[in-house]
């Protein structure tokens, strides 16, 4: 019987401690699966639709998730909201390329593109994917864009 007891709590504690850590080991690649045509956009609660212009964002304090269909509403509703983990946020962004989800921060935008909320930004992953005569702008430029142009 002692034996049994040993066994189950050994059994238990590995349990527990891979549990403990398999959360420590969440990095910046743990976006959520969308549920296309039934997400909806935390900004203007339109259907999240287009994988190719779509964004997540993640609050570094609790975890939760938020869902956009274009880096246009995602940068606003920081914005908005007086939301003051913005800079610690994880943001992503599909690859208009490829439908990846990748680092919003670190991408490369081109500007004219048809997006759901008709901003124009579109993500890659590497500059190499956009056309060339193409403008490429980085991350700070699309927020600096996004807020000059409101909506």
């Amino acid at each position: 019987m002692k034996f049994f007891k040993l066994l189950f709590l050994s059994v238990g504690s590995i349990f527990l401690l891979l549990s403990i850590s398999g959360c420590e080991e969440r990095s910046k690649t743990d976006f959520v699966k969308v549920h296309w045509d039934r997400d909806m956009c935390a900004r203007c609660v339109m259907v999240v639709s287009d994988r190719r212009n779509a964004a997540q964002v993640r609050d570094p304090r609790n975890g939760k998730k938020y869902m956009f269909d274009d880096i246009g509403c995602t940068i606003l509703w920081f914005k908005e909201e007086n939301i003051e983990w913005s800079n610690e946020a994880v943001i992503w962004i599909t690859d208009v390329s490829n439908g990846e989800w990748i680092d919003a921060r670190t991408a490369f935008y081109d500007t004219e593109n048809i997006t759901p909320m008709a901003y124009g930004f579109s993500a890659h992953k590497s500059k190499d994917s956009i056309e060339e005569g193409q403008e490429i702008i980085d991350f700070k430029e699309v927020e600096r864009r996004v807020i000059k142009i409101g909506k």
